[in-house]
């Protein structure tokens, strides 16, 4: 009998075209843990306003990224799979599935089933806990597993593992090292993905959101996105031996009229040259893989930004993606 490791994303169009992109859209913002208003108020938003004019504009930026290999996403991913199961033996079978598109949960999951598997470790590729996105894993896997035989267990985090910060600052350290000198910067900023604040406000309302309730994350707040992202910064920072007046944290990717969580990385990367910062590094950790988000929304939009506020210098730290290290820290996660 062999153990399984199913590596989930959210997940990414079959291509970057506006039909495949406008079926991957519909499908992700009409799961309520994204988009979480009623069903009816959410069908008139994405079929009625977003679908309208959406779709064409993200293939274009899909475009962007696209590369012989297909999606960034999905090709990181698969890398990363082979890589896990080389170091964890022939004992062991990893396979990667979507949330929304191919490869499917359920497609990872027969294939799985196909190689003998019994017991299944679930690893969302998400540091910090989100409903939108570890929860949204943990019901896709669930449903699929309904009619299954086989155990599962699921990791909900790993924000502050040694391993995964050790290997995001390993790939810090690499991009500059590989710039040889021309990529010195003064400042580095951590932009995370954004959630409406009320996603946020719903897991501890008690204490989420207040002052100084992100300080840490501990008893009263365990699943507090925010303050799991401030402690993925610190730990990041102290690993790279950074004062914190030389890091700053913000939130991208906002959408709609909501109260999303701040600041905005857009404001912040229009501020941060009149604050005297012209060479800026830009790290992504809420994303272990480097996707839409990292390679456009930052690596080129952000860019553009930055630079047109003043900014000299811009440099996108990749993601975890499939470094060694981080196939070492995964393989070392399933074995214990």
């Amino acid at each position: 009998m062999k153990k399984g490791v199913l590596l989930v994303n959210v997940g990414t169009p079959d291509a970057p075209k506006t039909p495949e992109v406008r079926r991957y859209l519909a499908e992700f913002l009409m799961d309520g843990n994204v988009v979480d208003i009623p069903f009816v108020w959410r069908w008139l938003l994405v079929h009625g306003i977003i679908l309208r004019t959406r779709p064409k504009q993200s293939a274009h930026a899909y475009s962007q990224i696209w590369t012989e290999r297909g999606s960034p996403l999905l090709f990181h991913a698969q890398d990363l799979a082979e890589k896990v199961e080389s170091l964890l033996g022939q004992d062991f079978a990893v396979e990667v599935g979507m949330c929304i598109g191919n490869p499917t949960v359920a497609s990872a999951l027969d294939a799985l089933e196909a190689r003998c598997v019994e017991e299944v470790r679930v690893i969302p590729m998400f540091p910090q806990f989100a409903q939108a996105t570890t929860g949204s894993v943990h019901g896709t896997v669930e449903r699929a597993m309904r009619s299954r035989k086989m155990k599962w267990d699921f990791k909900w985090n790993f924000f502050d593992d040694a391993g995964f910060i050790q290997a995001s600052a390993a790939e810090f350290r690499k991009e500059f090292r590989q710039l040889s000198g021309a990529g010195d910067f003064d400042h580095l900023l951590f932009s995370f993905h954004g959630l409406p604040e009320r996603q946020v406000l719903r897991e501890h309302p008690q204490v989420c959101l207040k002052e100084g309730c992100c300080a840490d994350v501990g008893p009263t707040n365990p699943r507090c996105y925010r303050a799991q992202c401030f402690a993925t910064s610190r730990a990041l920072a102290e690993d790279l031996g950074l004062p914190e007046s030389k890091v700053s944290v913000a939130f991208q990717s906002r959408l709609g009229r909501a109260k999303w969580l701040g600041p905005s990385t857009v404001d912040t990367l229009q501020a941060l040259p009149a604050k005297g910062v012209r060479k800026l590094a830009v790290m992504c950790p809420s994303f272990t893989t480097d996707c839409l988000e990292t390679l456009e929304e930052i690596g080129m939009r952000g860019r553009e930004i930055f630079l047109a506020a003043g900014g000299e210098s811009f440099t996108l730290v990749p993601c975890v993606n499939s470094s060694d290290f981080w196939a070492r820290t995964i393989a070392g996660w399933v074995r214990t």
